[in-house]
């Protein structure tokens, strides 16, 4: 069977191939989200020609890149969009879309299949009511459902988009059975970020502590999606290292788990103008290398600071609980975009998984506050404050997003934006090195957290390792054998 071309090899890691290249195409659209971290609407006053877009696409395929997802704003919105399309697959890379979906017409659906478009992904954040409030227009939900059903028609493989609000999981379960039921083959979920006007509704975002309850949720769905032949996949702010981890990121397989921030790695992001990141959600500044009017692409992803800070983030760059945290030298902060976007500089990320269970182990949980607002532009962010405190709500500390240390006011306010510095670029050789090492973590089978290898006693349940892993083989040996026993018993049919 054929990897999926956003399948990462080994190869690919080292080479820092740019696999998955996310293009906003223009900022105009037809809704008015309240979670739009672009704050879309009205085109970008420098949107690349069509021929900047065609010369684009020619560079991307000349570095490598296998495929192409085109967002805004609304991707249909700009006249060219089935010409970028058609370049896309003229240049050997795949092509997907995300949408709203609000006025994705059968006409247009039809057009962008015969363009050579192979998936489609419909953002649909809640049940109709909620939805129709995030999306800030009424109808959104049902134009929505609309259009995944005719995504299937079309021929194109159908996939869902939910952001996480606060208000949103008691509505997950509904929403998985209407997705299944719409023919939807796949369904990514985010958290949803204090960036752009997010940061303009905070009452949005979820806290901290409630990825308590949102993971083993998540984790119930997924496995009845799977039986019911649908897909979950995680976005990559949900996470890390609790019981769920190889479900989030291998499906399953032991092996897989978070390896950092791919930022600037094998993925990279574009906006309408030009300009160029290595994560399509990033701040604008201060993670933008260059603009493609100014710089060869292939210059801005191997000879940008901006570009780099993924490849060559140490432990030494984490601050608060990230930086002493077991998994530091693995995770280093876990997604840049969610901790940037809440205290200005990347390294501690209160939404982790690890981090809440290690918590509330001993009695502690922690809640964000915003102290500043957005400014009101594109991928901007205010500030909040981070709140330590006892379960029963009783605050224990505030943490300074400048030190990461505990303080007993309110962060100052000021520009908190921090330089990014790449430091050296490591030779393919040091990657490789560096990749074996992410690489070199375990399954404890007692409680399915991962440990370092050589590890004798989990650190979390106190379990024997090898004990454990014994124990599972022996199972996993008996399971097999009860399931060819039962295909010997099951009568075969003649031809």
């Amino acid at each position: 069977m054929n990897e999926p071309v956003r399948y990462l090899s080994r190869d690919d890691r080292v080479a820092l191939t740019p696999v998955h290249v996310v293009w906003e195409i223009t900022l105009a659209c037809d809704l008015k989200c309240q979670h739009c971290g672009s704050r879309a609407g009205k085109r970008r006053a420098q949107e690349l020609s069509t021929d900047e877009c065609i010369d684009l696409i020619r560079q991307l395929a000349r570095l490598g890149t296998r495929e192409v997802t085109l967002i805004g704003g609304e991707a249909y919105l700009r006249r060219d969009w089935l010409q970028i399309i058609r370049e896309i697959r003229d240049q050997g890379m795949d092509c997907t879309m995300q949408s709203g979906g609000l006025n994705l017409t059968p006409e247009r659906i039809k057009l962008a299949a015969d363009a050579g478009l192979q998936g489609l992904g419909v953002s649909i954040d809640g049940l109709r009511p909620l939805h129709d409030e995030v999306r800030g227009v009424k109808g959104s939900f049902d134009a929505a459902f609309k259009a995944l059903k005719l995504v299937r028609k079309y021929g194109l493989t159908s996939s869902v988009n939910t952001q996480i609000t606060a208000g949103v999981i008691p509505q997950l379960r509904r929403l998985m059975n209407l997705f299944i039921d719409s023919g939807a083959s796949n369904w990514q979920i985010q958290l949803t970020v204090a960036m752009g006007r997010a940061a303009d509704h905070p009452e949005l975002l979820l806290q901290p502590y409630q990825i308590l309850t949102l993971m083993p949720l998540l984790a119930e769905l997924y496995s009845e999606a799977s039986d019911r032949g649908m897909l979950m996949q995680m976005g990559n702010n949900i996470g890390y290292f609790g019981p769920y981890e190889s479900l989030w990121r291998g499906h399953g397989n032991d092996r897989v788990h978070w390896t950092g921030c791919n930022a600037g790695q094998n993925t990279m992001g574009i906006e309408a103008d030009g300009a160029i990141k290595g994560c399509p959600s990033l701040p604008t500044t201060p993670y933008t290398g260059g603009n493609v009017r100014d710089l060869p692409v292939g210059d801005i992803w191997w000879k940008t600071d901006e570009l780099n800070f993924a490849r060559t983030r140490t432990t030494g760059d984490l601050w608060g609980f990230c930086s002493s945290c077991y998994y530091a030298e693995v995770c280093r902060g876990g997604c840049t975009w969610t901790t940037h976007s809440l205290f200005g500089r990347p390294g501690n990320n209160p939404y982790c998984h690890h981090r809440a269970l290690e918590l509330s182990r001993q009695g502690l949980r922690e809640r964000i506050v915003q102290v500043e607002a957005a400014e009101g532009l594109p991928f901007d962010h205010g500030r909040f404050a981070l709140i330590q405190e006892q379960l029963d709500g009783t605050t224990v500390a505030e943490i300074d997003s400048r030190d990461g240390l505990a303080a007993t006011a309110m962060p100052l306010r000021g520009n908190n934006l921090v330089q990014i510095t790449g430091g050296k670029r490591k030779s393919a050789k040091q990657r490789v090195t560096q990749i074996a090492k992410l690489e070199g973590l375990i399954l404890c089978r007692g409680c399915r957290r991962y440990v370092h290898a050589g590890t004798v006693t989990c650190p979390f349940c106190a379990g024997d390792i090898k004990a454990l892993a014994r124990t599972h083989q022996q199972k996993m040996r008996q399971a097999r054998r009860a399931y060819n026993r039962l295909l010997q018993l099951l009568p075969t049919t003649s031809a």
